[in-house]
């Protein structure tokens, strides 16, 4: 019988020891936290996965580099010649953003100076640019009353059509002259490096939006209800 109470008592003291150690081995186990060294991992991975960084890519836009610019058909006789006006917009501000993965992420807004729209035209000597200046300030523009032109996107639709290069359309709405309107510009976007460019054209009717018709010397010269703009904006990758 000792024989047999030795090995018992063995073997109780094995459980034991052994309990002991699974219990130990649970513990340093769950201090060294196999979930958050996994997610260390996963996160590590996430990273170096290109498809997951951020899709949306953001540009100011630069009006120092860009032109912007109003044509003003003429509609009448006598002064100046008939001539077509451009007007250029000197000062505006805003931001694109740009998601090349999903391009109905996309979006623009930009806000114009209309204190700083001015005749451009090479026909007009220095003294009608002034002349017609001053009635685009005080009598069609009215920049104290309208300081901005406001244009922000609801919708961009459109696809690539080649490296770094799409076609756009962006609808939005237009403040203008205290009056916002829905419209829709074509666009052509291209990018290089940190810099994206912006181009086309879009029309509006002047009516839609009260803007008077007079552009010089009193109302001797007045233009189209049609106003077509053109631009070459550029921006820089913020």
């Amino acid at each position: 019988m000792k024989p047999f109470r030795s090995l018992a008592a063995v073997f109780c003291i094995g459980l034991i020891i052994g309990a002991a150690t699974f219990r130990l081995t649970r513990a340093n186990t769950w201090s060294r936290s196999p979930v958050s060294s996994n997610s260390i991992k996963r996160a590590s991975e996430r990273s170096a996965d290109p498809s997951n960084r951020l899709a949306t890519e953001r540009y100011r836009l630069d009006a120092s580099q860009s032109k912007f610019i109003a044509h003003a058909l003429r509609g009448g006789l006598l002064w100046f010649k008939g001539h077509d006006h451009l007007v250029a917009v000197r000062q505006f501000t805003g931001e694109a953003q740009l998601d090349r993965s999903s391009l109905a992420a996309s979006s623009l807004e930009i806000t114009a100076k209309t204190a700083t729209m001015e005749e451009t035209s090479s026909v007009f000597t220095d003294a009608q640019k002034k002349i017609i200046n001053k009635e685009l300030h005080d009598i069609v523009l009215l920049p104290d009353q309208y300081p901005d032109i406001v244009f922000k996107s609801t919708s961009v639709t459109g696809k690539a059509t080649g490296a770094n290069q799409y076609e756009l359309k962006i609808k939005g709405d237009l403040r203008l002259h205290g009056v916002t309107r829905q419209i829709t510009i074509p666009t052509r976007v291209s990018t290089t490096g940190n810099e994206l460019r912006a181009q086309g054209d879009f029309s509006i009717n002047r009516s839609d939006f009260r803007v008077k018709a007079t552009s010089a010397v009193h109302g001797l010269i007045r233009v189209r209800d049609k106003l077509k703009f053109t631009f070459d904006i550029v921006g820089h990758q913020l």
